[in-house]
């Protein structure tokens, strides 16, 4: 299967460390042109100079706080002034602070939507004319809470499913354009992420993180954890050639554990 992503220009979202940056990874090695981008300029540093040596597409990088608007505008002026027209969005950002209903404020709320959900629409806005002109590939970066909600996690909850609500509405809009939108969730993926909420449930239930990590192990067919490799893979088949009818869907990587049909 060709995926040919040579020479086209992609923006990875929270691109430093975890799923974004094992997403960028895969385009760079099929030789897509990638812009990464986080808040830390050092580890942006460092992930540019790994990836750049695996692939023949180029790597650069542009710090960014996404809840700023100013900032996102700047961050796709810089990615179309290093490689042109933008072809392909990822979408992704942190998750909120786990909790439930009762620890959150109105600032709490505020800020979680402006991460987890405005930051996507400001992105998809400014991106956009470039992908109209000869259409492209979006993914928003979800959890697998679009299909389960996960005890503790109420914002994520809440704000994940406005992204699938934003995907889905988007795939009928921009069809037209040839643009395909799709929504990609994870589930326990092996991340610094994952295990900073194995480490918070473990110390809420006085026990030790590997014993909280065994434990969701029970709970997923394959057993196992999920590889960041193995996410991008699939995310990288969706905003290839290779993937020219999967708009408007929602994907679980998850290996079984989610139950919901």
């Amino acid at each position: 299967m060709r995926l040919n992503l040579e020479g086209k220009t992609a923006l990875v979202v929270a691109s430093s460390q975890g799923l974004g940056k094992a997403i960028a990874q895969k385009l760079v090695e099929e030789g897509a042109n990638v812009m990464l981008t986080s808040r830390n300029r050092e580890k942006l540093q460092e992930v540019q100079q790994e990836l750049q040596k695996l692939g023949n597409g180029k790597v650069s990088y542009f710090p960014c706080d996404i809840t700023k608007e100013e900032d996102v505008k700047e961050l796709v002026a810089a990615t179309r002034n290093t490689f042109g027209d933008i072809q392909i969005l990822v979408n992704n950002a942190g998750g909120p602070p786990g909790g439930t209903f009762e620890k959150f404020e109105d600032r709490d709320w505020y800020h979680a939507f402006e991460l987890n959900l405005l930051s996507y629409i400001r992105l998809i806005r400014e991106v956009l004319p470039d992908l109209k002109k000869e259409g492209g590939k979006i993914i928003n970066i979800a959890s697998s809470s679009i299909k389960q909600p996960i005890p503790g996690l109420i914002l994520s909850n809440t704000f994940r499913l406005g992204v699938l609500g934003l995907s889905k509405s988007l795939a009928e809009e921009l069809a037209p354009y040839n643009i395909l939108v799709n929504t990609v969730a994870p589930g326990r993926i092996a991340t610094d992420r994952v295990a900073f909420l194995d480490q918070l449930k473990a110390d809420n239930q006085g026990t030790s993180r590997e014993q909280v990590e065994e434990a969701s192990k029970k709970t997923i067919p394959l057993g196992r954890y999920g590889k960041p490799e193995e996410f991008a893979n699939f995310a990288t088949f969706l905003v290839s050639e290779a993937n020219t009818y999967v708009t408007g869907s929602s994907f679980l990587i998850d290996g079984g554990m989610v139950k919901s049909i």
